[in-house]
């Protein structure tokens, strides 16, 4: 039997055992959080900090092969593991690239890949030189997360709220919508690609308020990020699953915006949706099986469900059996202890053959379930 360490125990490891359940692979967890989703469902549950360097390292030391579930990990441990003979999926460099916004970007502009204009920046003092480049979005070069480390800055009036420490400026966008393809990559070098999916986003949070698969556009602009996404994954070398975001422009362009390593939200529609599940197609790259049949079942919706406003504690939820009401309604609890504003808490999947129907229901049942303080 396969040991597979992860480093991080959130709900994606959560959503990664369930998978790994069926092809009878041993999940071991590193965790700093002795709380966290994957506490009671892994073979085994480490505590440990994933940034430390030996705490990873001897982590590594007990697995056949390690990966991540999140990107803020210590990238040397790895690299020294994967020197010492550990398979590490993805590969260190590629989530060294990855993990820091501005090296990233500079890797798309190195490979003629798409993306948006941008200039780098090292502290607030730099605004002042690039004043003709607003409007522009600030993204923090590492430490930004779940719509954190990104703002707007329109003109030098935004000045004062800018971030200190080394970022980037992409120039804003005129979007049309937001994509994403996910994309998977075995030792092999076999490639499979999910039908994209179109992302709407909360304002308020900068996090995807629900998703449609698959996204309604024109098989040419499908058929444009899907080449996208496997040009990106060949351009890393990368073996394991990638989410590519993208910007579907006002002219028709699409622009990659970030990618993330690992599985991702805007992917867990496939859990129901898809012939292939993203959790399943990551174990299948890193294990270097063959990789699975992506094609959609049937049309779906993702909502996350999140954290209450006003609410911070030990977490129940509202709206349940409301949800579960509406026929092709399927929810996914991350089983997180506690809940908070904002907070990633679960998501809710809609299945139905007639898109506008889809839509129908995701206006009825966005918001409905969410997270709130356990009541006494």
């Amino acid at each position: 039997m396969k040991k597979v360490g992860v480093l991080g125990g959130g709900q994606l490891g959560r959503m990664l055992i369930q998978a790994a359940i069926d092809l009878d692979v041993e999940i071991h967890i590193l965790e700093k959080d002795k709380t966290a989703p994957c506490r009671h469902v892994a073979t085994r549950f480490e505590i440990g900090d994933i940034t430390d360097f030996d705490t990873v390292y001897a982590f590594g030391k007990t697995v056949d092969l390690l990966t991540i579930e999140i990107e803020n990990v210590n990238v040397d441990a790895l690299a020294k593991l994967e020197e010492e003979g550990l398979k590490v999926f993805p590969q260190p460099d590629v989530i060294r690239t990855i993990q820091d916004k501005r090296l990233q970007k500079q890797f798309y502009k190195q490979h003629h890949i798409p993306t948006a204009d941008f200039v780098l920046i090292n502290d607030k003092a730099d605004l002042e030189a690039h004043q003709s480049f607003l409007p522009a979005f600030q993204k923090l070069g590492t430490e930004g997360y779940d719509g954190r480390g990104v703002q707007l800055l329109n003109d030098i009036n935004d000045f004062h709220k800018a971030f200190e420490k080394p970022s980037l400026l992409e120039k804003a966008v005129d979007i049309e919508k937001e994509l994403s393809v996910i994309v998977a990559r075995n030792e092999n070098g076999a490639i499979k690609t999910f039908p994209v999916v179109e992302l709407v986003f909360n304002p308020k949070y900068n996090l995807v308020d629900y998703l449609l698969s698959p996204a309604q556009v024109s098989e040419e602009v499908a058929a444009t990020a899907d080449s996208i996404a496997r040009e990106v994954i060949t351009a890393f070398d990368m073996i394991g699953l990638l989410a590519v975001e993208m910007f579907l422009d006002k002219e028709g362009n699409i622009l990659v915006n970030e990618v993330a390593p690992r599985p991702h939200n805007s992917g867990h529609h496939s859990i129901k949706a898809n012939y292939t599940s993203q959790f399943e197609q990551h174990l299948r790259a890193i294990l270097n099986l063959p990789l699975g049949e992506t094609k959609i079942k049937t049309p779906a919706a993702m909502i996350n469900i999140l954290g209450a406003e006003g609410h911070k504690g030990v977490a129940e939820y509202d709206g349940v059996e409301e949800a579960l009401a509406v026929d092709g309604a399927y929810i996914h609890l991350y089983g997180k202890h506690l809940t908070k504003p904002s907070r990633k808490m679960g998501h809710l999947t809609i299945l139905d053959n007639d898109i506008e129907e889809l839509k129908n229901k995701v206006a009825q049942l966005k918001g409905v379930v969410k997270a709130v303080t356990k009541s006494e």
